[in-house]
């Protein structure tokens, strides 16, 4: 994010040693609780984002229902009406148009059930062709993610290699720099104590040649 500052971890993980040693845990622990000290505590974290519209995707016919349970009524029995042929009534048996629109209704009925039944054939038909190509997309789709999940994995495993090799090597030049610069302390050392010696015997001199 911008203004951010960079942070640059300064840490091998692959050749760092001391990680358990005693106090090392404390230390880190302690690293993150004066981290964490550096935030101001709030009791609600989401209180700067408007309040959640839980409703949002609710429909009539969603809010109708959960008005029925939360009211604790029964679930209305589904009405087969639509499905019967009742003949006239009993003031018009002998009506002409009464029994024609009785004639009309039960034509309507059985044309609606032919119907249901075309669609079941035609369901049973077309379906299971229909249904073994979703399943083959399906499976394709799969494949190619299960595909891309590995390449991703081997991608990620070279690149932890690579951060291996590159730590190792760096972990060796490191050793070998840590050598040669305690060999050149170590020479610094004998070269101060030689000069610190010299600077003696020098004095010395000096000062027998004085009481000369």
């Amino acid at each position: 994010m911008a203004g951010e500052r960079e942070v640059v971890v300064d840490a091998l993980p692959y050749i760092d040693q001391g990680y358990d040693e005693p106090g090392v845990r404390e230390a880190a622990f302690a690293m993150v609780e004066e981290e964490c000290r550096r935030y101001r505590p709030t009791k609600n974290y989401l209180e700067h984002l408007p309040p959640l519209n839980i409703t949002a995707f609710e429909t009539p016919m969603m809010r109708t229902e959960f008005e029925r349970l939360q009211n604790r009524l029964p679930m209305e029995t589904m009405s087969m009406k639509r499905y019967e042929l009742p003949p006239p009534p009993s003031g018009k048996l002998n009506e002409f148009n009464a029994w024609t629109e009785c004639v009309d209704n039960s034509q309507a009925q059985l044309e609606h059930q032919a119907v249901r039944i075309l669609n079941l054939q035609l369901m049973l038909y077309y379906c299971c062709p229909a249904w073994q190509r979703y399943l083959q997309v399906l499976t394709d789709a799969e494949r190619v993610a299960s595909k891309r999940l590995a390449e991703l994995r081997q991608a990620i495993q070279e690149i932890n290699w690579q951060r291996k090799s590159l730590q190792t090597k760096g972990g060796e030049q490191l050793r070998q720099l840590e050598a040669k610069w305690v060999q050149l302390v170590s020479h610094n050392y004998e070269i101060e104590q030689a000069c610190s010696m010299a600077e003696e015997y020098i004095a010395s001199l000096q000062q027998n040649i004085s009481s000369q």
